[in-house]
């Protein structure tokens, strides 16, 4: 498996990767957020652009996973982490996590954060299995609580979400 710094050209494939993952919420009466569009392609190219964006490629070096960070209360946040349907469950997921936590405690962050669907098997639980864990809300920093704001308006809260933190060993340590 290689991860790679998103290119340019991987924008629209990071948008199919999106939707294709996302349609898997239909499947457990998500309709709304499988009917969700994923982030736009001026987003990801701002991703692209500042370096904070990788994708894990097939063979061929098309694109099958990709994730999106952006830096919130100096943690890096993951934005967003998808992975083609039928590339799942190959590990592509956990291995771009550990990539953007590799990065991130090259830079001296101190943790990983996301917010996630708290109950949906391959979100909050999947995550929990990777070492994250639930912030309560005396927790949560200015920043991500800035996040779930803006998902809270965006309407995300028809289902129950989380914010989650995993620390980092920094490389001294």
């Amino acid at each position: 498996m290689v991860i790679r710094q998103a290119r340019s050209e991987d924008i629209s494939s990071l948008r199919d990767i999106e939707s294709a993952a996302g349609r898997l919420f239909a499947q457990i009466g998500m309709q709304e957020v499988a009917d969700d569009e994923p982030l736009s392609e001026d987003s990801l190219r701002g991703f692209q652009s500042e370096g904070r964006a990788w994708v894990a490629v097939d063979d061929s070096d098309r694109p099958v996973g990709y994730l999106v960070a952006d830096v919130l209360d100096g943690n890096a946040h993951i934005e967003q982490v998808s992975v083609r349907p039928e590339n799942m469950r190959k590990g592509l997921g956990r291995a771009l996590i550990e990539h953007l936590a590799t990065w991130a405690t090259e830079r001296g962050m101190p943790a990983l954060t996301l917010t996630t669907f708290a109950d949906v098997p391959w979100n909050g639980p999947y995550y929990e299995r990777l070492g994250f864990e639930r912030l309560s809300e005396e927790e949560i920093a200015p920043g991500l609580q800035g996040r779930r704001d803006w998902e809270r308006a965006s309407g995300l809260d028809g289902w129950p979400r989380v914010c989650m933190r995993r620390s980092l060993r920094s490389r001294s340590a």
